[in-house]
């Protein structure tokens, strides 16, 4: 019955295969998977779908019934919840899932628990953690199997050799509460570990989203030595628990052995002698018990106290603080007339710094309840939506951002998509907007993600609209779009709170607010305050000691085509003209396309092994520990024969009877006990020293592999062109560092020290009992080569349902990593029911593939204890058959050898399948320690160390693309920028304003020639070139650690430039009132600055590098003006001496500069002095101008004029402070030179 053929069919299929199936052969119902598994790969749609009851859905909404219970409970009865308590109540039935439940939490965390927890903790927590259940439920139940196991095997003991049998019993005894230990000290271990693999994993997130960065600062070593500072302390633990894992194994296999050794030496010292049978019945009850006591009932301790720990974590993070629901309830049934009503509203913030010095998004995030209030009024009537101030994007299509959750009107999309200027960029989409974006719209621009969030909001149909500065991130053409044809256009019959820095769209509102540090200076009409002698435009730019900026909130719901065509003809026509043909004169721009994860296929072959070992350890270190390895299993196997041969010796003596006569007395003789225990208790001392020795050394040298390999994969991710961040989530790369790096770490080890020592056991079980019957070795043969091919046959569908189990993964890290970016969003839109079952839906998936895993696991464990029965019941006739020529102890040896094969060939082969699989977590660590390299940071040539000392940068017919097969972004550009000139470089969205930064820094490599003071930058080191500029960049990135570091990560500087440099930027005060001041530890991603604030800091690294070249790429549009006022002042004055090109979005941040460089599709339009353009009518410098509207184009003019003057003034003048560079900037001379 085939039935990948109907996915919908697949759960009943199931459910009617167990129950056809007949009974021993219960996995039979895996035959169809099995035949397509080994016909091709394995795709999701051939997994069985989870049956209903073990949904992610009902299990977590279980769980959150219990637990919610239980918090109740406790809270009543004045103690801590027990989560424990909950999970044994829950799933005493069936055991499981905690990841749901984590997500569900994560979806309500309020904003200070945000501060106590992190992403890197939180897919910790979902990937590591909560396997801890998995591993435990199998293990479970040995806790009361072991002891009730041990007790039945005395009594039979007891029967066969009397009281000696206690001697063994009390090793065992001895031996469980050992393990008991080394199961505590391994949870200690693991806490430790575990605290640590969190910081690891942030610090990779961080280091992820801001590579851009990190590449431009060239501060790869700061982050490399953190990294690896953080992995050292891991790995110590690490290799502390894998010792203990080493003891903990090499005493099962030794156990059986000391107990052996002491229950014969006592009887045989009690005066009894030896006798094959009785020998080998203890062996055999001794070894049925061995397994359980020292293997599963520690394994049972040692699991269960991780899942303690796990259990404690997880504890941990539920108890964080919950957002109230329904804090200010929407009355849907009175329909009354939308609004926010707010009176003497006081909200405090509990973080260590206010996540936000701009009073207006943290008025907003009061309106959504965000941030609680402790006094006043805030009543909220009617449904809100909101648009972030930095936007968010979910992985799925551009359309499923849109839609966020609604049914789609083809209409009202398009009117949606038109209005928010989405209309030009989807028709340039290969798939429109069906195309896929990645982990935080990676491939979008900023200024698309911008508008991708506002259509969102406009989509939804709310009654109150809160906007918090959507007009930043976009160029003054599509903010003037925005503006007309969204929020006073499709929006204008309903309350909009829009919070804005550009006071050109004043005029519209029909009442401003205007907030300065948390207070309210003004409200009221845009003539209202002009009247009552506010001049609210200089309010916003007068000076003050902080960076706090007074902030413009506008709420309007009248139609404001009526004012704006009084404030400008130019937007009327432009408007009009839009409204006719759509949005065809706004420019688009190019997205690039997310490459779905690599899945492997095929073996993993032996080069792979090979690879891991040698990462841990060299040729001649590997050849030692496979010499090791055979001495241990020679010492294993050869303490047995003794045991065999003694009591066969004895046998022979008893049989013959043999007398001697000595001084004439009869004395039976007897066998020399000093020489046969001397030997006996020699090769027990070495089975013990060489076992113990083969597991110490074999576990060092597998977590030396990991921590190589973990090191080469962060080298090679920091070496690798930026361009693979681009197309690849970043959950797919934190799933190579979390649960990839997890298995090498901890599993992989313990599985394969496990597979090598099982391995040299079933080759030692065939080798005796072949030694015993040669002929044996007949029928083995067929049987090994049904084995070879069930194997194959078996492993074909494994490693691919393990490595689905793997892919099925990462979106659920994905998923989550995106939803707790888009928090406030999720909550603001009411979507977080959705959000959780689309978390659902991908831990579903994921639990089809887990489950396929464990089944196929037994599926060939039934076969393959068919295949050792069949042995068994071989050698045993072989025995009866041949009983006349084969010694008793050698029968004992063989037949007791061939039972423990039952077990132990399944494990082996398990185990060995589980290695492969493992493997594939090696393979794809590998993979990543292959990645394309970026330029070398240092080469041979190095540029002169006062380099560049002028400042002069010259394109040479340059072209770039971001990659080989990518389209060209800049084409053939010839541009000089002279020493000490300021440029502005503007262009519409997606001219190649950012490209040309990029190029300038070879984030890729571009075509042609760039000279920076003669010097051809493709020539030297990328450390060299990208040191010497400095970059203020768009999105401002603080990284988690000090003040300090994130200002100097090389600490270069001495504490008062530090200072200075925050001076300078007015951050001085700020920085010192945090608790430690420059030594207090920033919030992830420093979420508790305002993005002016990190912007600030971004300037202050600039200040400190002193370079003769600064860049700065649209590093105001999230800043208000004053804060942009600011830095420009601070750039004129600090930078007088440098080289400054400025990509900008707001043109009067520009309109000073010498000369502007206006792009155009990659290729320079015109460039020259400000002045100079704005006489071209038909350029786009003017038509940007005159976009901004009447008044801002006459002020723009005005400073043009301004600057043309004092530009004429200084050429009159003769001036010979450029270096030898001609006025007309053509002919270069090299004063320096001479």
């Amino acid at each position: 019955m085939h039935c990948s053929a109907h996915p919908e069919c697949n759960t009943t299929c199931i459910e009617l295969f167990i129950s056809t199936s007949s009974l021993p052969f219960f996995v039979s119902w895996l035959n169809p998977l099995f035949r397509i598994g080994y016909k091709r790969r394995l795709e999701e749609d051939d997994m069985y779908k989870v049956l209903p009851e073990d949904g992610s859905e009902r299990l977590g909404e279980e769980l959150q019934r219990h637990w919610d219970h239980e918090v109740q409970k406790a809270a009543k009865e004045l103690r801590p919840p027990k989560l424990t308590k909950v999970l044994i109540k829950c799933y005493w039935k069936p055991y499981a899932v905690l990841g749901i439940f984590t997500l569900i939490e994560a979806l309500c965390l309020s904003s200070a628990a945000m501060g106590k927890t992190t992403t890197g903790q939180i897919v910790n927590l979902l990937s590591n953690d909560v396997n801890k259940f998995d591993e435990v439920t199998i293990f479970l139940h040995f806790l009361w199997v072991g002891p009730l196991q041990a007790a039945a095997v005395l009594g039979l003991l007891w029967v066969e050799i009397g009281p000696s049998c206690l001697a063994g019993m009390a090793v065992l005894v001895i031996l469980m509460p050992t393990q008991t230990m080394f199961g505590r000290l391994f949870s200690k271990f693991r806490s430790k570990t575990a605290a640590l693999t969190d910081n690891r994993i942030r610090t990779m997130n961080e280091v992820v989203s801001g590579i851009r960065i990190i590449k431009m600062y060239a501060w790869e070593k700061p982050f490399s030595a953190l990294v690896n500072d953080v992995r050292r302390k891991e790995i110590s633990k690490i290799m502390s628990s894998s010792y203990l894992r080493g003891l903990n194994m090499a005493s099962f296999f030794a156990a059986s052995k000391i107990i052996v050794f002491i229950t014969f030496t006592v009887y045989v010292l009690l005066g009894n002698t030896i006798s094959a049978s009785r020998v080998f019945v203890a062996v055999s009850l001794y070894s049925a018990v061995r397994l359980t006591v020292t293997l599963f009932f520690p394994s049972a301790i040692e699991k269960l106290s991780e899942t303690r720990i796990s259990v404690r974590r997880i504890k941990t993070f539920l108890l964080l603080d919950e957002i109230l629901k329904s804090k200010h309830g929407f009355l849907q049934e009175e329909k009354q007339e939308p609004n926010v009503e707010i009176q003497d509203l006081i909200s405090t913030v509990l973080s260590p710094v206010p996540p936000s010095n701009f009073p207006q998004s943290s008025l907003l995030s009061a309106i959504l309840g965000e941030l609680p209030h402790d006094k006043g009024v805030l009543k909220v009537k009617g449904q809100l939506t909101y648009a972030s101030q930095q936007p968010w994007v979910f992985p799925g299509t551009i359309r499923s951002n849109i839609l966020f959750g609604k049914a789609l009107h083809p209409q009202k999309y398009e009117k949606v998509l038109r209005a928010c200027a989405l209309k030009r960029d989807m028709e340039l989409l290969p798939d429109g907007d069906l195309t896929v974006i990645g982990d935080r719209g990676a491939t979008l621009s900023g200024g698309q993600k911008a508008r991708v969030n506002l259509a969102r909001a406009v989509y939804q149909d709310a009654d109150i609209y809160l906007l918090d500065d959507p007009l930043s991130a976009v160029d003054a053409e599509v903010g003037r779009h925005l503006f007309e044809q969204c929020i006073c256009g499709i929006l204008k019959n309903k309350p909009r709170i829009l919070v804005t820095h550009q006071l050109q769209y004043l005029q519209a509102a029909n009442q401003i607010l205007v907030l300065k540090e948390g207070h309210m200076v003004a409200r009221g009409t845009y003539s209202e305050l002009q009247r009552s002698g506010v001049d609210f435009t200089s309010l916003l730019k007068r000076e003050e000691e902080g960076p706090q900026a007074p902030g413009v909130e506008t709420e309007s719901r009248s139609p404001c085509s009526r004012t704006l065509s009084q404030n400008s003809e130019v937007s009327h026509t432009s408007s009009i003209r839009s409204v006719k043909d759509g949005t065809e004169q706004l420019p688009a721009e190019p997205v690039q396309t997310v490459v779905e994860e690599s899945r492997s296929e095929g073996t993993i072959g032996v080069g792979l092994y090979v690879k891991y070992l040698k990462a841990g350890a060299n040729i001649l270190v590997l050849i030692g520990v496979v010499l090791l390895q055979f001495l241990a299993q020679a010492a294993y196997i050869l303490q047995d024969w003794w045991l065999a041969y003694w009591a066969g010796e004895q046998e022979k003596l008893n049989v013959n009877g043999t007398v001697t006569i000595q001084n004439g007395v009869n004395v039976t003789e007897q066998l020399n006990l000093d020489f046969y225990l001397g030997i006996y208790a020699g090769l027990t001392g070495a089975t013990l020293i060489f076992g113990f020795a083969r597991s110490l050394v074999m576990f060092n040298v597998l977590v030396k592999a990991a921590q190589s390999l973990h090191n080469r994969m962060f080298n090679s991710i920091l070496r690798t062109p930026v361009r693979f961040f681009d197309v690849n989530p970043i959950g797919r790369v934190l799933n190579r560092f979390s649960k990839d790096i997890g298995q090498l770490d901890a599993a992989l080890p313990w599985t394969f020290v496990d597979f090598i020592q099982i391995f040299l056991q079933i080759i030692g079980v065939v080798a005796v009992a072949a030694s015993v019957i040669p002929w044996i070795l007949i029928p083995l043969v067929p049987l090994v080569i049904v084995f070879l091919f069930l194997r194959r046959y078996f492993l074909q569908t494994s490693r691919d349902v393990k490595r689905l189990e793997s892919t099925t993964r990462s979106p659920v890290f994905s998923h989550l990593s995106s939803s707790l970016q888009g928090l406030w969003t999720i909550r603001a839109f009411r979507a977080e029911e959705r959000f959780q079952n689309t978390f659902d839906a991908y831990q579903d998936l994921h639990s089809e593939s887990w489950f396929l895993f464990l089944v196929t696991s037994r599926w060939f464990a039934v076969r393959l204890d068919g295949m050792c029965a069949v042995f068994v019941t071989i050698t045993a006739f072989g025995c009866l058959l041949l009983r006349d020529q084969v010694e008793a102890g050698s029968v004992g040896l063989a037949l007791s050898y061939a039972v423990t094969l039952m077990g132990m060939f399944q494990w082996g082969v398990r185990q060995s399948a589980e290695v492969e699989n493992m493997m594939t977590s090696v393979e794809r660590v590998v993979e990543y320690t292959e990645l394309e390299s970026e330029a070398p940071w240092e080469t041979q040539k190095r540029p002169p160390p006062e380099w560049p000392s002028q400042g002069l940068i010259t394109f040479d017919r340059v072209s770039f693309s971001y990659s080989s097969d990518g389209p060209v972004v800049l084409k053939d550009m010839k541009a000089m920028f002279r020493p000490k000139e300021k440029v502005g470089i503007v262009g519409r969205t997606g001219a190649g304003k950012s490209s040309l930064v990029s190029a300038l820094f070879r984030l890729a490599e571009p075509e042609g020639r760039i000279y920076i003071d003669g010097v051809l930058t493709s020539e030297i080191g990328l450390h060299d070139l990208r040191q010497k500029m400095s970059i203020i960049p768009q999105d401002p990135v603080l990284f988690t650690g000090t003040m300090r570091k994130n200002l100097d990560p090389f600490s270069q500087h001495t504490d008062e430039d530090l200072w200075n440099a925050l001076q300078e930027v007015q951050l001085k005060s700020v920085v010192e009132e945090l608790p430690n001041k420059m030594e207090t530890v920033l919030a992830e991603s420093g979420s508790n600055f305002s993005v002016g604030q990190r912007q600030l800091v971004c300037l202050a690294r600039a200040i400190l590098r002193k370079n003769r070249i600064l860049i700065i790429d649209e590093a105001t549009a999230n800043v208000d003006p004053r804060t942009d006022e600011l830095i420009q002042k601070t750039i004129r004055d600090k930078f007088r001496e440098c080289t400054v090109l400025t990509i900008a979005h707001r043109l009067n941040t520009i309109i000073d500069s010498d000369r502007i460089l206006v792009l155009d599709a990659g290729q320079i339009h015109e460039y020259d002095e400000p002045y100079t353009l704005l006489q071209n009518h038909d350029g786009i410098f003017f038509k940007m101008v005159q976009q901004t509207g009447r008044q801002e184009a006459v002020s723009l003019l005005q400073s043009a004029k301004q600057v043309s003057s004092t530009l004429t003034q200084q050429s009159i003048r003769p001036s010979t402070s450029n270096g030898g560079v001609g006025v007309d900037g053509n002919l270069v001379i090299f004063e320096t030179a001479l």
